[in-house]
């Protein structure tokens, strides 16, 4: 058994991996990850160093099934460390290393069967759901299949109360917004195999509408005062800041969504023309036009931020290891220090989206143009935004009717 020390904080490793170890630290060490990831990691490779060890099984034969086993052994008495994602860094570079065959570090594909399938093509080609919306779908109706249709004989013999009893059942253990997105995905689903006709009967109407209280609609966004504060706050002499600045731009000034932010990619700018590919909600890509004070920010953090070793097409990058592209969760963090910074109550990666809709409808541009911008498939969306001019409002209110003698006309 070996001991590593970092930074006053020791790992013990033992077991079948513990030759590997030292190898290991170097290499994440190498590849920039934090004091806190490397420790995580090393404890997550002495961790299965030790499981390997107890179960007298060969590094060399270990299986993806074994590594499912381990985890779901390590998940009932520790924490969410043991995930497959957290697990990921550490199988990949054993798998590298040849300490274990490459196939255990890949995640097991479980097959769906044809109503599932059929399910997840409808929502990829009919309903054109993005990639991560359409694995959540699949992820939640995959739990329902399993907990609530199989034992039950098939689904052919589901019922509305075996239905309502899945949702019933999900609140005793999840928050209701979980409940909510569970229910959509039922409701989705069973009207799927109704319209399929893998069920006789429409058995959607048997999932209960979860409520929870709800904020205004109406699009709130922030001052201009604000998003200078946000944008200034920014330090533009560091790798961090020069990427923070253009995400903000791109959030404030075009509008983008986090998810589009996230997703754009070096392909997606065509400079001569100056405009951006945005990839948006619904897989519908649309062009922007790349404003010069935008461009200008992407030059500065290609040329002086963007790591040289990345391995994507993604333009933005995580500035801690492992290298990766940047996720909508990212986006909204970078949102939350910049407000942090500027001394703001924190807010959403939305709210500047929000805060350029204000903005054209202050100066008059008529509605349609700004759904054109927003890029909003439905025109009620964009119809929100007339709400946020309270003057013109004002002009639209009728008096209150004259009083004759003390009483209302």
């Amino acid at each position: 058994m070996i001991r590593i020390e970092i930074e006053g904080h020791g790992v013990l490793v033992g077991g079948s991996l513990e030759g590997s170890a030292r190898g290991f630290e170097a290499e994440f060490v190498r590849r920039g990850f934090t004091r806190k990831s490397l420790m995580n990691q090393l404890r997550l490779l002495a961790h299965l160093s030790r499981w390997l060890h107890a179960q007298s099984i060969d590094a060399g034969a270990l299986t993806a099934q074994e590594v499912e086993v381990f985890l779901a052994e390590r998940r009932r008495t520790h924490t969410g460390l043991f995930s497959r994602k957290a697990l990921g860094p550490v199988l990949d570079w054993l798998a590298n290393e040849g300490v274990i065959p490459a196939d255990a570090a890949v995640v097991p594909v479980v097959a769906d069967g044809p109503e599932l399938a059929g399910f997840e093509e409808y929502l990829r080609a009919e309903r054109r759901l993005a990639d991560s919306t359409v694995a959540a779908n699949m992820a939640r109706a995959r739990r329902f299949w399993a907990g609530y249709v199989v034992p039950a004989g098939g689904v052919g013999e589901l019922t509305a109360a075996a239905v309502t009893r899945a949702l019933l059942d999900e609140g005793v253990t999840r928050r209701p917004v979980s409940v909510k997105a569970f229910g959509y995905t039922l409701r989705s689903l069973l009207r799927f195999f109704f319209i399929s006709g893998i069920t006789s009967h429409d058995l959607s109407a048997a999932t209960l509408v979860i409520r929870s209280p709800q904020p205004s609609r109406l699009p709130i966004g922030v001052s201009r005062d604000d998003v200078v504060a946000l944008l200034t706050g920014c330090d533009r002499g560091t790798s961090a800041g020069l990427r923070d600045y253009v995400v903000l731009l791109l959030l404030a000034r075009l509008g983008l969504r986090a998810i589009e932010v996230a997703r754009l990619r070096l392909d997606d700018i065509d400079w001569r023309r100056g405009e951006v590919l945005v990839r948006g909600k619904g897989n519908r890509d649309e062009r922007l036009p790349l404003t010069y004070e935008v461009g200008e920010a992407i030059v500065d953090y290609l040329h002086d931020a963007r790591p040289s070793d990345t391995g994507f097409r993604e333009v933005f990058a995580a500035g801690r290891a492992p290298r990766r592209p940047l996720t909508r969760e990212a986006v909204g963090g970078i949102v939350e220090r910049a407000c942090d910074r500027a001394g703001l109550a924190r807010f959403g990666a939305h709210r500047l989206r929000h805060t350029l809709g204000e903005q054209m409808v202050t100066a008059a541009v008529p509605l349609d143009a700004i759904g054109q911008v927003l890029r909003h498939t439905a025109r009620l969306t964009t119809a929100g935004y007339a709400r946020v001019d309270v003057t013109a409002l004002r002009e639209l209110a009728q008096p209150w009717p004259a009083t004759t003698g003390g009483e209302r006309a």
